[in-house]
């Protein structure tokens, strides 16, 4: 039985007076391929910024793997704990330009780490492997394309093995042929290293191929309307607007 990793209760996030989700609670668990998705302006990348500790909510509780994140009970070192055993990956790959690929690599490993430059050095060959950039260590972002730098971004959000990755529309930008490989490295990734992945993204041929959960926020009512396998609520919406963003209205 599947344990819970992430557990979100009567989450309300605003900005100022203006409220931008309210009343939304769900449970990621341990192994999901979970996904966040939603009609634009419906605050997908504003609940990714709470759950990675970037906002504060509003109001509500999250709990990461059993530690009190946001909400009752949660502290700045609750959620710097909680944060070393996740990773991000950015829309842009987010990656420094004036440093190599192994470069950027190395830097979470060098700062939070104990590890020798070749013990460095020999896991930033290995991440890069990963994610099937061997031989790349010594190219700058400039010189790699788009669909690379996704790769390579990912490759340092695993640099210290995160039990969980967070994934900001990772096909944006991307043509059909590099977003269907991105997707098929990110379920080799959840199945070789058990790693749980959070994914906001809009796109239907990812959240359909590698979800195993969901939930759908609705930007009328602000708050969530759906949960479930992405491919079964296709099957069996439980409302209209989920039918249509699943069918991108479709009849």
């Amino acid at each position: 039985m599947t344990a819970p990793f992430l557990t979100v209760s009567d989450l309300t996030v605003a900005y100022g007076d203006n409220v931008i989700m309210k009343d939304v609670s769900f449970t990621i668990n341990q192994g999901d391929v979970f996904i966040i998705m939603g009609a634009s302006g419906c605050g997908k990348s504003t609940l990714l910024s709470v759950l990675t500790g970037l906002k504060p909510p509003a109001k509500g509780d999250v709990v990461f793997d059993g530690l009190p994140f946001w909400g009752k009970g949660a502290t700045d070192t609750n959620r710097r704990t909680s944060m070393r055993k996740a990773g991000i990956l950015y829309q842009s790959g987010a990656l420094w330009t004036s440093m190599t690929l192994a470069e950027n690599i190395a830097l979470p490993l060098s700062q939070y780490t104990a590890l020798t430059p070749a013990e460095i050095q020999d896991l930033v060959a290995l991440k890069l492997d990963l994610v099937g950039l061997a031989g790349f260590q010594d190219f700058y972002p400039s010189e790699i394309s788009g669909g690379m730098k996704k790769r390579a971004g990912l490759a340092r959000a695993l640099a210290l093995d995160p039990q969980i990755v967070f994934f900001d529309e990772p096909s944006a930008g991307l043509d059909p042929i590099s977003s269907k490989n991105l997707d098929d490295l990110i379920l080799q990734i959840k199945e070789n290293l058990n790693t749980t992945i959070v994914m906001v993204t809009h796109e239907l041929p990812s959240l359909l191929s590698v979800g195993t959960n969901s939930i759908y926020l609705d930007v009328d009512t602000k708050t969530l309307i759906a949960r479930g396998n992405p491919a079964e609520l296709l099957k069996n919406p439980p409302n209209d607007k989920v039918r249509r963003f699943l069918t991108r209205g479709e009849k």
